[in-house]
C-alpha cells in the first residue's frame, strides 16, 4: 500500500469568480465561494458578525410606523436618521427626538424645539450627508441631502448634559437659490459642495469658504461641465466629480481667477456615487466595467484609474447589468480595512439580498460576499469621544448597528467556505483521503462542519453523503482576560483540528458550513493527508 502524503495550503486570496475549476488549481487558498465570511487582515477567513437593533430589545422605530430608512449617520452622542418625510436623533435608539423643524436664528431650547411643528420633507429620499466642524462647538453641524426635498437641511447640537439641557440649531438652505432638490453633498476644502441638482444636473455649486451655508457671497461659485454628475468627492486637494460617461475634478476652489475643471478620464463613467468612498489613500467607485479606485501619483496633480474587483467580475457584471433595481449603499469599516457595498432590492426577500466586502491587502483588495442583510442605507463615523461607529437602516424601519453581534437580529447565519478543487499535483492520479486537519481561530465555542466533494461534484462517482463534524473548537484561555465558566482551560489561539475522511477521487474540495447564531470564528489553513492509489 503506497505511503501517505501531505498537502497544505493557507487561506488567502479571497473570493474569486472569474476563473474556472481548472484555472483554480493553482491557487489552492483562494475560495470558490466565500459567503457571509470576510478576509481577515490577519489572514484567514472568518465569519463575520452579524448586526443588531440600536436599542437592543427595547429598540423603537423612529416614526412609530415602519418605513424605510433613507439615512443614518452617527453624530455626537447618537444617530440621526431620515425615515418616511422626517429626520430623528437618538442618544440610545429607544426615544427618538424629531429635528427637521426650524429653530430660531439663536438656536432653541429643547421645550421650545420640541413644540414646533415639523418641516415635513415630502418625498424623502436616499440621503447624503456633509460634516463641519468649527471652534467652540461641541458637535459640529451635519447637513443632509436627499434628492426630492427642496433644501438642504441643517442641524446642529450644542450641549453636553441631559438632551432637555440642550440647544439646538436648523436651517434650511438652497445652493442655487431655487427651490429644487439636491442629491449630493460634501465638504471639501472647508466648503460645502453641492451637486445633482433639479433641473442642473451638470453644474457643481460651491460655497463660501468656512460658510457652508452661504452659496452666494464672495469666493461661492458654480461650475457647469457636459456631462451628468452622479456624484462628488474630495480627495487630496481636489474635488472629484464623477458623471455618468466621464471623470472630472475641481481645482483650485479657492481662487476665483483660476478655478476651474480638469478631465480625468472621457470614457469611464460612475454608476453610482453612493459606492464612492476613500480607502488605503485612494477613492474607490463602481464603474460600468468593475469597481474602480482614483489613486494619487508621484507627479503633482496626476492621477491614476485602476480596475480593482477582476477576481469577481461576474458579480459586478450582474450587478452593473440591472444597477437600475438596486438601492447602492457604501462604507469603509477603518479597523478592518474593508471596503463594503451592499445592493439592495426590495421586492426580495432579505436572505435574498447581496453585498460585497473588499478586505485591502499588502497585494490589493481580495474579496468575500455578504447574503441575507437588507441595507437602504449604511453610514459611519465616529461618535464624540472619537470611536468609529457603524450603523444600517433597512424597510423594517429599525436602526441597526452594523457589524456587531452573533446573529442577523436575530437570524442565525449562514456561512458557506468552498475551496477549489485540489489535485495535490497530480489530475490523473486516484487519490484516497486519510485525514483533514484544520488551523481555525475561535471567538466563542464554535462547532462549524466541513463537506467533501470529489472529481468536481462529479454524480459519477460515489460521494459521501454526510458533512463531517470539526467537533466543538474553543476559544483561547488567556492570563488576564478568559472569564472563569465562559472559556475552557487550556484552549489553544490556534488550534489543529483532526477530522478522519473517508472518499476516493483524482481530485476534491472541502466546503466550511456554519447555520447558528455562535460567535464568529476564522480558518486559517489546512492540512490534507491522503493515500496515492495510482492513475486511472
Amino acid at each position: 500500500m503506497a505511503a501517505s502524503q501531505p498537502y497544505t495550503v493557507a487561506c488567502a486570496g479571497g473570493l474569486i469568480k472569474s476563473a474556472n475549476s481548472i484555472d483554480l488549481l493553482k491557487t489552492p487558498g483562494a475560495a470558490r465561494e466565500l459567503r457571509n465570511f470576510e478576509v481577515s487582515i490577519e489572514g484567514g477567513y472568518r465569519r463575520i458578525n452579524g448586526f443588531e437593533k440600536f436599542g437592543g430589545d427595547s429598540a423603537t422605530i423612529p416614526s412609530g410606523s415602519t418605513g424605510t430608512i433613507h439615512g443614518v449617520i452617527p453624530y455626537a452622542d447618537g444617530v440621526i436618521a431620515a425615515i418616511n418625510n422626517n429626520i430623528y436623533f437618538s442618544q440610545d435608539g429607544i426615544t427618538w427626538l424629531q429635528i427637521n423643524k426650524l429653530s430660531a436664528g439663536g438656536g432653541d431650547t429643547y421645550a421650545t424645539f420640541t413644540g414646533k411643528a415639523a418641516s415635513v420633507r415630502t418625498g424623502q429620499g436616499q440621503c447624503t450627508f456633509a460634516m463641519f466642524e468649527a471652534a467652540g462647538e461641541d458637535y459640529g453641524q451635519v447637513m443632509i441631502a436627499d434628492n426630492s426635498t427642496k433644501d438642504i437641511f441643517v442641524f446642529r447640537m450644542e450641549g453636553t448634559g441631559a438632551l432637555n439641557t440642550r440647544t439646538f440649531f436648523t436651517d434650511e438652505i438652497q445652493p442655487n437659490g431655487a427651490n429644487t432638490p439636491v442629491q449630493y453633498i460634501t465638504a471639501h476644502d472647508h466648503h460645502l459642495i453641492a451637486a445633482g441638482v433639479e433641473g442642473n444636473e451638470t453644474t457643481v455649486y460651491y460655497s463660501v469658504h468656512n460658510s457652508p451655508e452661504d452659496f452666494s457671497g464672495v469666493g461661492s461659485g458654480s461650475i457647469t461641465i457636459t456631462d451628468k454628475i452622479v456624484g462628488i468627492k474630495g480627495f487630496r486637494e481636489d474635488l472629484f466629480v464623477f458623471c455618468e460617461n466621464s471623470i472630472h475634478k475641481l481645482i483650485n476652489i479657492d481662487n476665483s481667477q483660476t478655478v476651474a475643471i480638469v478631465s480625468v478620464a472621457e470614457n469611464i463613467g460612475c454608476l453610482s456615487g453612493y459606492s464612492i468612498q476613500e480607502i488605503g489613500g485612494d477613492l474607490i467607485f463602481l464603474a460600468p466595467d468593475g469597481l474602480r479606485t482614483v489613486a494619487g501619483t508621484a507627479r503633482i496633480g496626476d492621477v491614476e484609474l485602476g480596475t480593482v474587483s477582476k477576481q469577481i467580475q461576474p458579480l459586478i457584471t450582474d450587478l452593473a447589468n440591472d444597477i437600475n433595481s438596486y438601492t447602492i449603499s457604501s462604507m469603509v469599516h477603518r479597523d478592518k480595512s474593508q471596503y463594503r457595498l451592499f445592493y439592495t432590492d426590495t421586492t426580495l426577500q432579505e436572505s435574498q439580498q447581496r453585498g460585497i466586502i473588499g478586505t485591502l491587502r499588502p497585494d490589493g483588495f481580495q474579496w468575500a460576499e455578504i447574503r441575507g442583510i437588507e441595507v437602504t442605507e449604511i453610514g459611519t463615523g465616529f461618535n464624540e469621544i472619537g470611536v468609529e461607529e457603524h450603523y444600517h437602516g433597512s424597510t423594517t424601519g429599525y436602526v441597526y448597528i452594523h457589524d456587531s453581534g452573533n446573529t442577523f437580529d436575530g437570524t442565525a447565519i449562514l456561512a458557506r467556505y468552498a475551496t477549489p478543487d485540489y489535485d495535490y499535483g497530480d489530475l490523473g492520479t486516484l487519490k484516497t483521503l486519510h485525514y483533514l486537519k484544520v488551523s481555525s481561530s475561535a471567538e466563542g465555542v464554535v462547532e462549524p462542519d466541513v463537506q467533501v466533494r470529489f472529481d468536481f461534484g462529479s454524480t459519477d462517482i460515489p460521494q459521501p453523503p454526510d458533512l463531517f463534524d470539526l467537533g466543538v473548537i474553543n476559544p483561547p484561555s488567556l492570563f488576564g482576560e478568559a472569564i472563569f465558566a465562559t472559556n475552557v482551560f487550556g484552549g489553544a489561539e490556534s488550534p489543529l483540528t483532526r477530522i478522519p475522511l473517508y472518499g476516493s477521487g483524482h481530485s476534491n474540495n472541502f466546503t466550511f458550513i456554519s447555520e447558528d447564531t455562535k460567535p464568529p470564528y476564522t480558518i486559517n489553513g489546512l492540512y490534507v493527508d491522503f493515500i496515492p492509489s495510482g492513475r486511472r
